[in-house]
């Protein structure tokens, strides 16, 4: 496929109907740990920032598990049960890890579905039409747990018990030499195609650093070699056979990338294919970046398809500043620290502390500081104090008197909140689009600082006491509250069960919590004041007293 070919498929896209959104699928030879779920939250954020923008688009999100492979079979051998139970297990757990995190998915695919087998085999024959596979016998170094050959620089010598073993540079995982007759893709003559579809698109992968780690790795030409993409079928049985012959099976790398058309409708439904395709954005973790963003834009350019939009790459997570691994006994389990921490604060403090470009380093100790702080404290202390029945008898969002609020605003401390209130969609907005939530969600916690300090420096309760003050204690609700309102709104994204109980306490409509509504602010509505609260007692979110002893009372809730 040339190159002209590429820029004639980007035409067909502009229909698109659907927003498309990925995360990785899951391979399930193990239980879903922290990284698996950061992956997912990323991913959700995205979708819920883009229903909140553009109010209420067409949405896919697709999430699911990887089943095949070599190391399926030898995990269920392990476990000794049939594959097909070893995965339902397995794949369960990723499901129920979702929906415990709000992952607002309209897609679970896994790779052992029949719709997915009839995907892989279309796309298999559309390329070996195409003319892109060769039958070779292939040798190299290979990584059962990476499923991948290896090239002689991308391995290196190391000592294990005693001996010197051979392992992938990357990974660290052993490799052994293979030698069998495989297809093989003919990834070497698309090198021009990867080369163009990287630079006309400056936002393919994100962040930029691993923009450049695959431009150097497609202009690397021992990197870019032809790959093996099918195995015999006497040695990885579980998979999915090649099309008129049974003696091969799918390479599982083709076979997992595939997922993404199979929910996009590749084999079932033409129209609803062209309305989503190609996927806006694709979340990855680093591990995996070679195969979506070299293999996987090399297929589908031989097959005549557009690649993503966009792939955002992100880095991993160490615990207590060590690679987290099951040998050192470090592996966090999501589930077991959602009992402890809630799944929107689990949400909260990966969101909040993970940075795209560069490595995140988990800490129960981090963790209880950063929720305690900002979750209880910061945003639950201000919603408890301006809803209370002591400040707020009538239990409603006070009415603004214009005298009341042009003495209130001269104060200093009353133009930094207001400031900060008029910036923060704004800001928001711009971090959202380049999936930094952290930036965001500091920018939210900045003005909700801001706030606190308004409240602390107006002191309500002591106007409270005075009757000649009351439009100056409903001219400090109001805002305190206004400041809830729109922290409520743009935190959605991020803390999603947290922020549908602030803003339904505050009485905001369902209709009213988008974007938009936070460039309007409301001390100027006059339809607005006087709304009665919700009436449930909401606490948002309860401090963490005691984490070690709420550790082990998770672990038996479990």
């Amino acid at each position: 496929m040339c190159l002209k070919q590429l820029q004639v498929i980007r035409k067909y896209s502009y229909s698109k109907t659907i927003t498309y959104f990925t995360t990785p699928i899951y391979y399930v030879n193990a239980n879903p740990h922290i990284g698996h779920l950061y992956s997912s939250v990323i991913a959700d954020a995205a979708q819920r920032w883009q229903c909140l923008y553009q109010k209420d688009p067409k949405i896919k999100f697709a999430t699911g598990t990887d089943e095949h492979g070599t190391k399926i079979q030898q995990a269920a051998k392990i476990h000794n049960t049939s594959l097909p139970v070893y995965c339902q297990g397995i794949s369960t757990r990723y499901r129920r890890l979702a929906d415990k995190f709000c992952i607002q998915y309209t897609d679970f695919i896994r790779t052992s579905e029949e719709k997915h087998k009839k995907s892989v085999q279309q796309f298999w024959n559309c390329l070996s039409n195409k003319g892109h596979f060769y039958k070779s016998n292939y040798q190299g170094w290979y990584c059962v747990s990476d499923e991948t050959f290896l090239t002689e620089s991308q391995l290196k010598e190391i000592k294990r018990d005693g001996e010197k073993v051979l392992v992938s540079a990357e990974s660290g995982h052993p490799v052994e030499w293979n030698q069998e007759e495989n297809y093989i893709f003919k990834l070497s003559a698309f090198k021009n195609d990867l080369i163009h579809w990287l630079t006309i698109n400056e936002g393919a992968i994100y962040p930029k650093k691993f923009h450049k780690i695959l431009m150097d790795l497609i202009h690397n030409d021992e990197d870019l070699f032809d790959i093996s993409v099918s195995r015999p079928s006497s040695r990885v049985h579980w998979g999915i056979p090649v099309p008129q012959d049974d003696t091969q099976t799918i390479y599982v790398w083709l076979d997992a990338l595939v997922n993404y058309l199979t929910v996009a409708g590749y084999s079932t439904s033409e129209g609803e294919f062209k309305a989503c395709w190609p996927p806006n954005l694709q979340v990855i973790g680093k591990d995996i970046l070679k195969f979506h963003g070299i293999y996987w834009p090399a297929f589908l350019i031989a097959a005549g398809l557009e690649p993503p939009r966009t792939i955002l790459c992100h880095s991993h997570w160490t615990v207590d500043g060590e690679k987290m691994s099951k040998s050192k006994g470090n592996v966090v389990d999501p589930m077991e620290r959602s009992q402890l921490y809630t799944s929107d604060g689990l949400r909260y403090f990966l969101l909040r502390e993970g940075v795209n470009h560069s490595d995140g380093n988990y800490s129960d100790t981090k963790i209880v500081r950063i929720l305690n702080s900002e979750l209880a404290d910061t945003l639950g202390n201000l919603l408890n104090r301006c809803c209370g029945k002591a400040l707020n008898p009538e239990q409603k969002y006070p009415k603004m008197d214009v005298d009341a609020f042009k003495k209130v605003s001269t104060l200093d401390v009353t133009q930094a909140l207001i400031n900060n209130l008029q910036a923060l969609p704004g800001i928001c907005e711009n971090h959202y689009k380049v999936y930094n939530y952290y930036k965001a969600v500091d920018a939210i916690i900045t003005t909700l600082h801001s706030a606190n300090l308004f409240f602390e420096t107006l002191k309500p309760w002591e106007l409270k006491k005075r009757p000649e003050s009351t439009e100056q204690l409903s001219v400090v609700l109001h805002l305190a509250m206004e400041s809830l309102r729109l922290s409520g709104i743009l935190l959605q994204p991020v803390i999603p069960s947290i922020s549908s109980n602030l803003l339904n306490k505050l009485s905001i409509p369902v209709d009213e919590r988008y974007f938009e509504n936070t460039r309007l602010l409301y001390w100027t509505d006059s339809n607005f004041n006087g709304r009665p609260l919700g009436d449930d007692k909401t606490v948002l979110f309860r401090r963490i007293e005691d984490s070690t002893k709420a550790q082990k009372k998770a672990k038996t809730n479990l």
